[in-house]
């Protein structure tokens, strides 16, 4: 047969086959590649966010003798260069060039001060780079000097310039250091860091800045700093009377990570780490990471973004074939008087069968190259997908283009009884339906029973239940459609008009082949429903979340009091409506050693500052809201600014804002004799950056900037958008099957509709019979599909995990929003209506005798 002139006669079904693979294409190869985008930039971020120190790699060894000892930087470098050999290659495209080396003492202290002051001496690779130089000099080659009439080595160091003011550190004093095995420093310059918020320094804030420590007696803090000396000084520097440690940092570079490599990762950062204990000749080489715990927590993540993903985009993947295979039908549907006569004049099964396939290649073919093509305008890297997708669709286009002309086609001059409106499913079918419906039935049981997964990774489990659910629920619709039509024939056949009784009739026997494409109805709702209600559900607990870190719309905390002239600043400022003070601190309960943590503030008033927010206090007058942890205690005896003796009022599980875990209380700010303001909670649209800067000290957190950062993590963001773009997708593939399977079965209606036109039928029950044949059927499958929908949430939700995306709080609270049910429903309803009309409107221009003859000969 010639496929040219064919496609000429049928260049409308091939158009529509074209644009609806092309548009398949498009969306089955670039959603992939957008969603996996998102992925590596979800890692990325998680990686060059996350503190220096816990992101790259260390290498530490402990020098516990002067044979261990490394006094020059060709020594470090050696070493240097072993540990980048011996990366292993999943890990080496990460793993950055440079990196530093260091080499620093621990608790080393100054002579004479009892434990009160540490001096660590510390050395840098890197340090020209990174440091300047404020005062003083650059530390040169050490020297000695006599202590008690004794020699002991004297190293020239600097001291950052912080340290220096808080210790007394001036440039040209010697400190003497160590309680027996002394050794001198002479501070000649004070550094500053060139650029303090650099990555780097979370590997040396010992040496950017100093720290006080409470000893775990009690006492006087302790105050830490480590020094800086020039590379000579490791001549100087020894292991054998004092705590030393060297280390080699290799710098991981997170924007060349790829979420597609996670998995190997951590199994090859253990792998470097056997590696580097290997190469121990005295104390062993150690590494130290977090790298680990960073991948562990984002493949968690992962695995659930994914596990979403791969619902919908599946679901969309289905639909999609299952509407292109609608429109192949619609070809080979108007190729059958074509292949008919063909096969009667000798034309072999394979030759019908690849005519119809090589027309239906002729139209997909083009278009999945194009939509291929087109998707890598797309940003984001090549999964496999994105090249089986677009063939995938090729192949089952063609292939039930060749089977259905196959079957249908079996012996020349094929006839089909059109009485036979229904047969008795065999024994062997029926077992089968039963069988998936309980299969699917005890898998969404074992679901919620056993919870999330225990690994990361993905849930074959998880992926399983949905599908089966969706063919149950195929299942059931297509048993039980006829029976409520049924009752129905029997009510409209008491009445005198003839048009209900024969459009539900109608819809009543129609026949399986004439139901199944509708059915694609089904789980083109369900998907997207579902996607729409977990969407709801995110956003909902996002806003929760939000508003459980921040406590009100604005809260500024500071580590020390806050002065009433700030106070006053802050009620003036602009956008500012309403300031409520509140007091923090850890209180003593009883008389003992135990502690918890407790805010006293006006409840009343907060929960008017928080008006309709979702979270909030239960009233307090007098008295304390305690934590569970406390719970039963009765009235609880308090120190804080005095002795306090309060009666329980209430058990809270946490207080918005400040504590979500442990030993916490709430009491009223009155019970202060004088309340220490540290706590501020506003209300209003002022802007936190000036509040910043009213009170310099204090941090600032808005329930605005907090839901911000929730929702622009890359893995948040992408699962909600691509939640959004197949809900919308499978809404239009959804109206474009309504009109297909309008199209498909037009000849078989157009030819009853003129029957029962000879017979004095008007056009307008005309109309109103093409109606209620076809609405029946969509409005059963569209209120299956929508109940599916709202049931795959709560059904699958106890097995997904979306807390990730929701600041941390599980999502489970799936609120029933009918809006976007009713549209999809008013939609499709919509459409078959103005379907069914133009049908009619178009099948008027028809003679009745023209149509009844071409019927008599199909």
């Amino acid at each position: 047969m010639r496929i040219p002139r064919l496609a000429r006669v049928h260049l409308g079904p091939m158009a529509v086959l074209f644009v609806l693979a092309l548009t398949a294409c498009v969306l089955v190869a670039g959603l992939p590649r957008v969603t996996q985008g998102a992925f590596d930039q979800a890692l990325r971020r998680a990686l060059t966010g996350a503190p220096a120190v816990q992101a790259d790699l260390a290498v530490t060894v402990e020098s516990r003798s002067s044979q261990e000892d490394l006094h020059e930087r060709a020594q470090f470098d050696t070493r240097d260069r072993l540990w980048h050999k011996l990366l292993p290659a999943t890990l080496r495209p990460l793993v950055a060039p440079g990196g530093h080396m260091s080499a620093k003492t621990t608790l080393t202290p100054v002579t004479g001060s009892h434990g009160g002051r540490y001096l660590n001496l510390g050395w840098l690779s890197d340090a020209d780079r990174r440091v300047d130089w404020v005062q003083g000099r650059v530390p040169g080659a050490p020297a000695t000097m006599r202590y008690e009439g004794e020699p002991i080595p004297l190293i020239e160091v600097g001291v950052v310039a912080e340290a220096a003011a808080k210790m007394g550190l001036r440039p040209g004093r010697t400190v003497v250091l160590g309680e027996n095995d002394q050794v001198a420093v002479k501070i000649v310059g004070l550094f500053e860091a060139k650029d303090p918020g650099d990555r780097y320094w979370s590997h040396n804030t010992d040496i950017l800045h100093y720290t006080e420590i409470q000893p775990p007696n009690g006492g006087d803090m302790e105050v830490h700093t480590t020094t800086l000396m020039s590379d000579a000084g490791l001549t100087a520097l020894s292991g054998a009377g004092r705590n030393l440690t060297y280390r080699w940092i290799l710098p991981v570079n997170g924007a060349a990570a790829s979420a597609q490599d996670t998995v190997g990762l951590g199994a090859a950062v253990a792998d470097f780490g056997r590696l580097v204990t290997l190469q121990s000749t005295g104390t062993p080489y150690h590494l130290e990471t977090g790298l680990p715990k960073l991948l562990g927590d984002f493949l968690a993540a992962l695995a659930t973004a994914q596990t979403v993903m791969y619902l919908v985009l599946g679901g969309l993947l289905a639909v999609v074939l299952g509407v292109i295979v609608l429109a192949v039908r619609l070809l080979t549907d108007r190729m059958d008087h074509a292949l008919t006569v063909a096969r009667a004049r000798g034309g072999s099964l394979r030759q019908v069968a690849g005519t119809a396939a090589a027309l239906t290649g002729l139209a997909v073919a083009p278009a999945a190259l194009a939509g291929y093509a087109l998707s890598y305008l797309v940003p984001g890297p090549v999964v496999p997908i994105v090249h089986l997708g677009p063939v995938l669709v090729v192949v089952a286009s063609a292939g039930f283009a060749a089977a259905r002309p196959a079957v249908t086609h079996r012996t020349p001059l094929h006839e089909r009884r059109d009485d036979v409106v229904a047969t008795r499913p065999s024994a062997r079918r029926v077992t089968l339906e039963v069988l998936v419906v309980v299969l699917a039935l005890g898998g969404a049981y074992l679901l919620r029973a056993r919870g999330p997964a225990a690994s990361a990774g993905q849930d074959p489990f998880l992926l399983v239940v949905p599908v089966t659910l969706t063919l149950a629920a195929a299942v059931i619709t297509l048993r039980c459609y006829p029976y409520p039509l049924r009752l129905l024939v029997r009510l409209t056949a008491r009445g005198r008009a003839a048009v209900p009784f024969l459009g539900l009739t109608r819809a009543a026997r129609a026949r399986s082949g004439s139901v199944l494409p509708v059915l694609i109805l089904l789980p083109a709702l369900a998907v997207s429903v579902f996607a729409a209600v977990i969407s709801d559900g995110i956003a909902g607990t996002q806003r929760l979340a939000s508003w459980e870190q921040a406590g009100a719309p604005i809260r500024i905390t500071s580590p020390m009091e806050i002065p009433a002239a700030q106070v006053e600043r802050v009620r003036g400022a602009a956008g500012v409506d309403r300031v409520l003070l509140a007091q923090t601190g850890r209180v003593q309960l009883g008389y003992g050693a135990e502690r918890a943590e407790a805010l006293a503030v006006d409840v009343g008033q907060w929960r008017e500052l928080l008006g309709d927010a979702p979270v909030g206090l239960p009233p307090l007058s007098d008295g304390v809201l305690v934590s569970p942890e406390l719970r039963g205690r009765g009235t609880l005896e308090i120190g804080w600014q005095s002795r306090l003796r309060l009666a329980t009022r209430g058990v809270i599980d946490s207080v918005p804002g400040f504590y979500t875990q442990g030993k916490f209380l709430v009491v009223p700010l009155s019970v202060q004799a004088r309340p220490y303001v540290n706590t501020l909670l506003v209300s209003g649209d002022a802007s936190p950056a000036a509040l910043r800067r009213l009170v310099p000290q204090a941090t600032v957190v808005s329930q605005a900037e907090t839901l911000a950062a929730i929702q622009d993590d890359p893995l948040t963001s992408t699962v909600r958008w691509t939640l959004l773009v197949v809900t919308v997708a499978l809404a239009g593939y959804a109206l474009v099957a309504i009109v297909l399977a309008l199209v498909v079965g037009a000849a078989e209606r157009a030819r009853a509709v003129s029957f029962l036109r000879t017979l004095g039928l008007s056009e307008r029950q005309a109309q109103r019979l093409t109606v209620l044949e076809i609405l029946p059927m969509i409005i059963i499958t569209a209120l299956a599909g929508l109940g599916l929908g709202l049931l795959l949430p709560a059904a699958l939700g106890p097995g997904v995990d979306l807390s990730s995306y929701a600041g941390g709080l599980p999502v489970g609270d799936y609120a029933l929003d009918l809006l976007t049910p009713s549209v999809l429903a008013a939609g499709l309803a919509a459409v078959a209506v103005l379907g069914a009309y133009t049908h009619t409107a178009i099948g008027r221009r028809r003679a009745l005798g023209a149509v009844l003859r071409l019927g008599d000969l199909s």
